[in-house]
């Protein structure tokens, strides 16, 4: 089943993953920074990848929607 590229289905999917897009970055930073303070007796790497996935999400998030954008 062919769907047009402006059809609101299409639309309604793209950005309810974006919403998802950014609890995600965030939960996967800080577990991978929670699992390396594990692994090297730190306690901060869990604050710098939290940091890090809160920037990558945002990112992601400007490019997805600038993308949008540039479409119209």
């Amino acid at each position: 089943m062919f769907v047009p590229k402006d059809s609101g289905f299409r639309q309604f999917g793209k950005y309810y993953g974006l919403a998802f897009l950014v609890p995600v970055s965030i939960l996967v930073g800080y577990t991978i920074g929670y699992f390396l303070d594990k692994a090297f007796g730190t306690q901060h790497l869990k604050v710098v990848f939290l940091f890090l996935g809160i920037a990558s999400g945002m990112i992601e998030l400007v490019r997805e929607l600038t993308k949008d954008d540039a479409g119209k």
